[in-house]
């Protein structure tokens, strides 16, 4: 029995598709989940943050930005001190190599993303960011 589905229904459908494929291809392309790359991108952008102000802006629980700021250290890419004041505040900075290393990944990103957008006009990738903005902001 075929099952009918409307076109809303098949738009989230192909959207949640879309995301469960692009967290993994994104990792295999560029070699680093999207998470870390985007918590070393942030740390890029500073010379030093606050945790859980990082935690904030990246949009993940406390135990996730632990776990990738653990591993991103014993990667040697960040280092991590608690403030001297607060112990309870931890801060965060990149390493000389995880700079290194956030560049390459940028250049694989973007790779990435023109991939995933090949054949798309212009004008066609601006009304996508328009509908998914615009869908986010339904949230």
């Amino acid at each position: 029995m075929t099952r009918i589905v409307s076109k809303e229904e098949q738009i989230i459908n192909l959207l949640n598709a879309l995301g469960n494929k692009i967290s993994p291809k994104f990792e295999r392309c560029t070699g680093i989940s999207s998470s870390r790359f985007e918590i070393l991108h942030e740390l890029d952008q500073v010379d030093e943050i606050n945790q859980s102000m990082l935690q904030k802006i990246i949009n993940i629980d406390s135990a996730a930005i632990t776990r990738h700021l653990k591993q991103l250290e014993a990667d040697g890419m960040v280092s991590r001190r608690k403030n001297p004041v607060d112990n309870r505040v931890t801060f965060v900075r990149l390493t000389d190599d995880g700079r290194k290393h956030i560049e390459g990944y940028k250049v694989e990103k973007k790779n990435f993303i023109h991939q995933i957008l090949h054949d798309f006009s212009e004008e066609e990738i601006q009304a996508l960011a328009s509908y998914l903005e615009r869908m986010q902001n339904n949230f």
